[in-house]
């Protein structure tokens, strides 16, 4: 399967467009990133429709995300303190649509607040799951777990400790195309959408993985991963505002 009739966007790690009116905001605290390469050709059946994997040096990745959700809030209104925090942790790919915008295809998204994931579902089709999970700061060590209880499969569970390190100061252009994704890609009511966000540049660290003991990339319909992972980061957080989806020809939605 050839790849090569897209002109992605170039990879920038400042936001290439402006959020004005932000459907959703929220933050995202305490992130760990682990990613593994794979073959383009393992990943691109599990991509929606309109939208191929996108590449770096020949190869995708899929990423582990473990993460604190911070204050989830509607238009310009408050986040929620409770039902809007919750920690998250997903598996995602890399995606590139026939506008060359860049994103990301969520496989999973196990979250531990009930109402959120079902309102996820119901509302933007996103595979989130609900977890019992924690994120918990031992000394220098952050540890993320997570286990699923619905709708299953029962048993995807995840252990991630890492202990970051010093600041990043200059990404190199792997970390920049794993990290610096300004939109997400998904299947609303059958249509092809793309989510636009916006957020300060990435805060970064290099991080040691101490503990990885997970299924949650298996349980997303993947092969398991295979070695350590070729890139592990830590990052202390952004604010994020989401825009309106667009259509594939890259027009808002009413």
């Amino acid at each position: 399967m050839s790849f090569t009739w897209l002109v992605p966007d170039p990879i920038s790690a400042d936001p290439p467009h402006a959020t004005v009116n932000p459907l959703l905001t929220q933050s995202w605290l305490d992130l760990a990133f682990l990613h593994w390469a794979v073959d383009p050709a393992e990943v691109a059946p599990l991509l929606p429709a309109g939208t191929v994997p996108d590449t770096f040096d020949g190869m995708t990745y899929v990423g582990l995300v473990a993460f604190r959700m911070h204050r989830v809030g509607w238009f310009a209104l408050p986040g929620v303190p409770y039902l809007g925090t919750f920690p998250e942790t997903n598996v995602r790919l890399y995606s590139v649509d026939a506008q060359g915008r860049r994103g990301v295809v969520f496989r999973s998204l196990d979250a531990s607040r009930l109402i959120p994931v079902a309102v996820a579902r119901a509302l933007f089709r996103l595979p989130y799951l609900w977890s019992g999970m924690t994120v918990r700061h031992s000394g220098d060590t952050v540890t993320y777990t997570s286990a699923r209880r619905w709708p299953g499969p029962r048993g995807a569970y995840s252990r991630i400790t890492v202990r970051p390190g010093e600041r990043v100061e200059e990404p190199t252009p792997l970390e920049d195309f794993l990290t610096a994704r300004w939109g997400m890609h998904n299947t609303f009511f059958g249509r092809q959408m793309y989510l636009p966000n916006t957020h300060s540049r990435w805060p970064l660290h290099r991080a040691e993985l101490l503990e990885c003991d997970e299924n949650l990339i298996r349980a997303a319909g993947l092969a398991a991963p295979v070695g350590e992972p070729v890139s592990v980061l830590y990052s202390p957080g952004v604010a994020v505002r989401f825009g309106r989806p667009a259509r594939p020809g890259g027009i808002p939605t009413p």
